[in-house]
């Protein structure tokens, strides 16, 4: 599938809609797209891990990415469901990367999968997410 909005697009327009943000865009291709979300003292839990909120909104994002990269920017397109297995405990002090991927592209909905690493340990991932987004009629795909 062919991308129509690159990297450096989504990020200016996260950037304006979304200026409380502090996710960034960090590549976009045909296959995925990948945000990174650094971790500081406000998105610790008790006991020192990264919260279950912050994930959340990383896997979120990650799918948006992927999701306007591929119909364009549809500010209007929005989560319908978000399924997320917390796998392990995040690398203390390391941003989290995640990779989302459609996994179905519709007219009316898309499906995505996200996966969640600690930098610099992409190889286990500390969580994983399924995520679809509906389409405002309006920008359906054909």
């Amino acid at each position: 599938m062919t991308i129509q909005v690159t990297a450096y697009e989504l990020q200016s327009f996260m950037r304006t809609e979304f200026p409380q943000a502090t996710i960034t865009v960090e590549q976009v291709n045909e296959q995925e797209a990948w945000v990174r979300q650094p971790v500081d003292e406000s998105h610790l839990r008790p006991g020192g891990t990264v919260s279950g909120p912050t994930m959340m909104a990383t896997a979120d994002t990650a799918a948006y990415v992927v999701v306007l990269a591929h119909i364009g920017i549809v500010p209007l397109a929005v989560t319908s469901n978000l399924n997320i297995n917390f796998l392990r405990k995040p690398e203390s002090g390391k941003a989290l990367l995640a990779r989302g991927t459609l996994l179905h592209l519709g007219r009316r909905s898309v499906l995505t999968e996200v996966n969640i690493y600690s930098e610099g340990h992409l190889q286990k991932p500390v969580a994983h997410a399924v995520v679809t987004y509906a389409i405002p009629s309006s920008h359906a795909t054909a």
